[in-house]
C-alpha cells in the first residue's frame, strides 16, 4: 500500500480558527464557505478585536463562536486556541481571505486519521495573490471549482517541510499541547507560521500534502504598512533564529531576498506595494540587528 491510496478512516473533530481584524466582509464569505463544505467543521471560531469586525447579522450557535481581545495575528490565535481548550482533534487555521475548496475539512479528516505520525500539514495552494495585486472572490471560486472538477486530491504526504504556509495549516490537538504562537511577533506576525511549525514539529511530522486544497486571494487592506513589514523581514528572522526555531541558511536567504527586491523594485515599485517604506524598514532592522537589538515587537511604535 502507498501513501497515496485512499481507505476508509475514523473521522477526528475539527475546528476551523481564522484571525481577522477590520474585514467583515472577508469573514462574512468565509462563513459562506465553510456552509459549503462537504463536511462541516465541528466548530469555526473567529478571532477579533471588536464587533466592528464582524459582518451584520453574524449569529453565534453551537458550531460558530467568536473571541475577541487584544489585535496582533498571534494572539488571536493564541485566544482561540485557550478557548478550544484542546476539545477538538484537528485545529486549521485559515486567514480570512483564503478559499479553500468545498472538499478541505472533508479531506483533512481522512488525511490526519490515515497519517497519524503528521503533527501539522499545509494543503496546496492553487493560486496565490499575496504576491501580485490579489485575486478577487470570484475568480478565486473558479479557480477552486475547476480544482474540484479535476477530482485530483490524493491523501498523501508530498514532502516534509521546515514549515506550514500560515493561510492554510492544520495541526493534531495532542501535537499542538501547551504551545502557542509567539507574542513578541506582533501585528501581522511575519513568520509566525515557520516558528510555530517549528515547535509543534517537536511532536510529530510537518508536511505538505495533495489532499486539500485552496486560493489565498491575497487581499491588500489590512496588511501591515511597508516600514513596519520591512522591520520585520529583517528582525523576525534574526530574532527566530536566536530562538532556535529557523535556521541561520535560511533565516540569511529569507532576509537577502527581500532586501534585494525591496532595494531593486523601490525605482519602479508596484501599486500594491510600498517599497520605499519597506526599504526604510529594511535599514531601520539591519541597524538594530548589529546593535543586537532583537525586539520583533518594536514595529508596533514605528
Amino acid at each position: 500500500m502507498t501513501a497515496c491510496d485512499q481507505i476508509p478512516a475514523l473521522e477526528p473533530s475539527v475546528a476551523v480558527i481564522v484571525a481577522s481584524l477590520g474585514r467583515p466582509d472577508l469573514v462574512h464569505q468565509f462563513q459562506d464557505l465553510m456552509a459549503r463544505q462537504t463536511s462541516s467543521p465541528d466548530m469555526l471560531l473567529f478571532s477579533v478585536v471588536s464587533v466592528a469586525d464582524l459582518p451584520s447579522g453574524l449569529e453565534e450557535s453551537t458550531r460558530l463562536r467568536v473571541v475577541r481581545g487584544s489585535k496582533g495575528l498571534c494572539a488571536q490565535r493564541n485566544r482561540a486556541l485557550d478557548w478550544l481548550n484542546a476539545r477538538f482533534d484537528i485545529v486549521v487555521f485559515y486567514d480570512d481571505d483564503f478559499v479553500p475548496s468545498k472538499f478541505s475539512i472533508e479531506h483533512i479528516r481522512a488525511f490526519f486519521a490515515e497519517h497519524p505520525h503528521v503533527a501539522g500539514a499545509t494543503g496546496t495552494v492553487l493560486a496565490d495573490g499575496i504576491n501580485g495585486a490579489g485575486i478577487s472572490y470570484d475568480e478565486a471560486l473558479q479557480i477552486v471549482r475547476g480544482h474540484e472538477e479535476r477530482g485530483f486530491a490524493p491523501n498523501c504526504i508530498v514532502r516534509e517541510l521546515r514549515g506550514l504556509y500560515g493561510c492554510n495549516m492544520a495541526y493534531r490537538t495532542a501535537a499542538i499541547g501547551e504551545h502557542r504562537f509567539d507574542e513578541r511577533l506582533r501585528l501581522y506576525a511575519w513568520q509566525e507560521d515557520i516558528d510555530f511549525a517549528a515547535s509543534v514539529g517537536r511532536n510529530g511530522r510537518i508536511v505538505q500534502t495533495f489532499a486539500f486544497a485552496g486560493v489565498h486571494r491575497g487581499v491588500k487592506l489590512g496588511r501591515t504598512p511597508g516600514m513596519k513589514l520591512g522591520y520585520s523581514q529583517i528582525i523576525n528572522p534574526s530574532y527566530l533564529v536566536r530562538k532556535g526555531t529557523m535556521s541561520h541558511r535560511f533565516a540569511a536567504r529569507l532576509m537577502l531576498r527581500n532586501l534585494a527586491a525591496n532595494h531593486l523594485k523601490a525605482f519602479r515599485p508596484e501599486p500594491w506595494v510600498d517599497r520605499a517604506g519597506r526599504v526604510k524598514g529594511n535599514w531601520i532592522g539591519l541597524f538594530d540587528l548589529i546593535r543586537g537589538r532583537l525586539t520583533p515587537e518594536r514595529i508596533e511604535t514605528l
